[in-house]
């Protein structure tokens, strides 16, 4: 392990008006996994761009050297080509082609120019056993989770013949048992001799599989660390990434509840492509002034779909229910009808959903609420528009070169927090918030639950979803526990702890408090 694979010197990087990275160096062993991690905006991404040619030679200065010789990539073709190849934390897959047809997307089994099909499939069974996942290749993506996306990516990427393997927060969207496979199936690709580099913001998966760490701050290399003589711990990594300790991950909260703010009862929902599959199953739900409510779960457990159903039918069909503000039914037929309820949905997936990414910061946060900011209910008033803004941008401590920036150019968690002014402009009664600290890193997190501390103390409900049980147990006044679209569990949080909720979410006991 000692024979370096790649090594990348003097990297630098910079966009108008930012230096993303500055004189970085960062060097990878033969078979070793790699841990990169840093604060959202620390660069980790963009040197991995630079290094799988997204970012093409010519954009950075510096050197790139794998397996012992210079390399100039121009895109991401030439840099697969010598075995490079990056896996992104949004899935490059096509949902509605099979597993076989997304294996060989590009790289076909051809011969004269007509795929062979027979040795397509037969090749994807042996790539799907290295892998672990045991699927027909004939299966479509769509009707896959996410964890079994993610084996086919790797899959995908063995058919490339790759030598280092570049995973960009691979457990984001995976729950604890996916995950678990996933960093068993990275040190099972080390035993065979490809290297890694994984990016994540979960420190307890990066000490147990990393066998060195590079930690990132502010586009700059801070410190290389080697887990096998260096003494690793989470707060040390910590103190790398943010320049400070943190001896509380979670902010203290003084909880002020009063009555029913909000509540769902006897609430159906059907899937809206397999029209007999139910997703919710006759959940009850309240939400008190004040109160941060925690739904867990895992993948797959209908949270979501509550979610985004509840929030004028955003997901869905033959949906059925009632939903009361304040004892009075309310009408949430559409997301018109949900905000003008006051309900308010951050979803999960920010930048699909939650952003125009080629829009500036200001537009982004002002769209839910136009009027607020129009004279005569139709002119935007731009004076008042970038007060506004620029007021959020302070109040959420949204770290940009301006209100004017794109949202494309943000870091993830500084996205998140476009996302969230965005809602709190529209002054919702109601927030749901739907995974809203994924992929962010450790002080962007300790920055979210500070904003939701807040918002509970000005009165407002929360909905909080989370597949990370430390937060919703350091973050929740109480809890809900989902699965198969059915509330299995409610407790308060000051009676929970990981394995109670886990043993609800496993077994098939109902337990209500």
């Amino acid at each position: 392990m000692s024979d370096v694979i790649l090594e990348m010197r003097n990297i630098t990087k910079t966009f108008p008006g930012v230096k993303a990275l500055d004189n970085v160096t960062f060097s990878v062993r033969q078979g070793e996994i790699h841990a990169l991690v840093g604060e959202n905006g620390a660069g980790k991404s963009t040197l991995m761009k630079v290094l799988s040619g997204v970012y093409p030679y010519g954009s950075y200065s510096g050197e790139i050297y794998f397996q012992g010789k210079e390399c100039r990539f121009r895109d991401i073709t030439e840099s697969e080509e010598v075995g490079l190849v990056i896996i992104h934390q949004e899935l490059a897959l096509i949902p509605f082609l099979s597993i076989t047809e997304n294996l060989f997307l590009g790289n076909e089994q051809s011969h004269s120019g007509i795929i062979n099909w027979n040795e397509s499939v037969s090749k994807a069974k042996e790539l799907l056993d290295r892998v672990g996942l045991h699927e027909s290749p004939n299966t479509l993506i769509t009707d896959m989770g996410v964890g079994k996306q993610q084996l086919v990516e790797i899959a995908k990427a063995l058919a490339k013949k790759v030598k280092l393997l570049i995973l960009d927060e691979p457990t984001a969207s995976l729950n604890e048992s996916d995950s678990e496979k996933l960093l068993e199936l990275l040190l099972q690709l080390k035993d065979h001799g490809i290297s890694s580099i994984l990016i994540s913001h979960k420190l307890n998966e990066v000490s147990k599989v990393a066998d060195s760490i590079t930690i990132l701050r502010d586009g700059a290399t801070i410190e290389t660390l080697d887990c096998q003589k260096d003494s690793i711990t989470e707060d040390r990594i910590i103190r790398g990434m943010v320049g400070r300790d943190m001896t509380h991950r979670f902010p203290p909260r003084d909880s002020k509840i009063g009555e029913t703010i909000f509540e769902i009862r006897d609430w159906n929902v059907y899937h809206p492509l397999h029209e007999d599959r139910k997703v919710s199953n006759n959940v009850n739900m309240t939400v008190r002034k004040g109160e941060v409510v925690g739904v867990a779960g895992l993948m797959g457990a209908g949270r979501t779909e509550l979610a985004m159903s509840i929030f004028g039918r955003a997901y869905g069909t033959r949906i059925s229910g009632k939903a009361y503000k304040h004892g009075k039914e309310i009408d949430l037929s559409s997301i018109d009808k949900a905000i003008d309820n006051g309900v308010a949905y951050l979803t999960e997936d920010r930048k699909s959903y939650g952003l125009v990414l080629i829009e500036e910061i200001k537009d982004n946060i002002t769209i839910t609420n136009l009027e607020a900011i129009a004279d005569a209910g139709f002119v935007i008033n731009e004076p008042k528009e970038m007060t506004v803004t620029s007021e959020y941008k302070e109040k959420l401590n949204i770290k940009c070169s301006s209100i004017k920036q794109l949202a494309v150019n943000l870091s993830g968690g500084n996205q998140q927090k476009v996302v969230l002014s965005k809602w709190l402009f529209a002054n919702p009664d109601i927030l749901i918030l739907d995974e809203p600290t994924r992929g962010i890193d450790v002080g962007a997190k300790y920055e979210i639950y500070t904003i939701i501390n807040r918002l509970a103390s000005e009165g407002k409900g929360i909905i909080l979803i989370s597949s990370e049980l430390p937060e919703i147990l350091g973050v929740c006044d109480r809890i809900y526990v989902m699965r198969d679209g059915k509330v299995v569990g409610e407790l308060p949080a000051s009676e929970a702890s990981q394995e109670i909720v886990m043993k609800y979410i496993m077994t098939q006991q109902e337990v209500m408090a």
